[in-house]
């Protein structure tokens, strides 16, 4: 009987989906915080369908989006001051709990990924 219990616990396991309620992520003011050096830096970031303003150490980067589905995007600075700031990102919306969702990103073409996530502060879009 005890395999029986097992494989029941199996299948109810392998059906959780965790909740991407992603549609309410796609437009509003955000902030995420990630760890450099020794120090956390605050990125806050607004966005509407298709643009992306990122505001960082007094900055402003603007940047194309290309939403693939409800949860995946492609971002695209529009005024790339290298090489490196040429390459588009691949978004992931993996989760989303209340206010905040997790996501998983990556240079296209690479196969390395982070993780992180980000807090919706406001409605406001741009």
């Amino acid at each position: 009987m005890k395999p029986f219990y097992l494989l029941l616990l199996l299948l109810c396991i392998g059906c959780y989906q965790p909740q991407r309620n992603c549609e309410q992520f796609r437009t509003g003011t955000f902030t995420f915080e990630a760890m450099l050096g020794t120090e956390v830096e605050t990125t806050t970031f607004v966005r509407n369908d298709t643009l992306e303003i990122d505001y960082f150490r007094g900055r402003a980067d603007t940047a194309s989006i290309r939403w693939i589905n409800d949860c995946e995007y492609i971002v695209k600075k529009l005024n790339p001051k290298n090489r490196a700031e040429e390459k588009a990102i691949h978004m992931k919306i993996l989760t989303t709990d209340g206010d905040n969702y997790t996501f998983e990103y990556n240079i296209v073409g690479d196969s390395k990924k982070a993780k992180g996530t980000a807090t919706k502060t406001s409605e406001k879009s741009l």
